[in-house]
């Protein structure tokens, strides 16, 4: 028998609190795995390069370099103003290259690193760099050869001379 207070304690399922609440965490978790997978697919973190086997044979080379740089006592002044770069070469024993490769990479994500070709004006090296506008930065500066190499690291925006070599003075 339906009485008109029977019909008024039973509700249908989806008029009570209870079901929505417990279905409200499986819900919560599946939006908050969609935004995750949305966000690993969109960020591409670049840390790991294909050919890290080959990179860490050149290892042995690059460190060559480097110490090939201290040898010859190379120092590099750089002044980073806007869109330019001005590099000015200092050393012992060194002749001065033709042009520079200048370097500037993020220490984590390969894929906004760039590469600028320095050629000489007077008596400084000139090159156009689309400097980011903060953080820290890695500078490698060697010759056209790849005969020697001078690394540092810059927190941008740099507000003085950057020197690197020659044991970072």
């Amino acid at each position: 028998m339906n009485t008109p207070a029977r019909q008024s304690i039973c509700k249908p399922w989806y008029r009570e609190p209870w079901p929505w609440f417990l279905m409200s965490g499986p819900f919560i978790v599946i939006i908050a795995a969609l935004t995750s997978a949305w966000i690993a697919i969109k960020s591409d973190d670049g840390l790991v390069s294909e050919d890290y086997y080959k990179q860490g044979l050149a290892a042995g080379e690059t460190l060559a370099r480097s110490r090939l740089a201290e040898t010859l006592g190379i120092t590099v002044a750089m002044r980073l103003e806007g869109d330019r770069v001005r590099v000015r070469l200092g050393s012992r024993d060194a002749v001065a290259p033709a042009a520079l490769r200048l370097t500037l990479s993020h220490p984590t994500r390969a894929g906004i690193d760039q590469l600028a070709i320095l050629k000489p004006n007077g008596d400084e090296y000139v090159g156009e760099l689309n400097l980011p506008a903060s953080g820290h930065w890695l500078l490698i500066v060697e010759d056209e050869a790849k005969t020697w190499r001078v690394m540092g690291s810059v927190m941008l925006p740099a507000s003085k001379d950057v020197v690197i070599g020659a044991n970072d003075r």
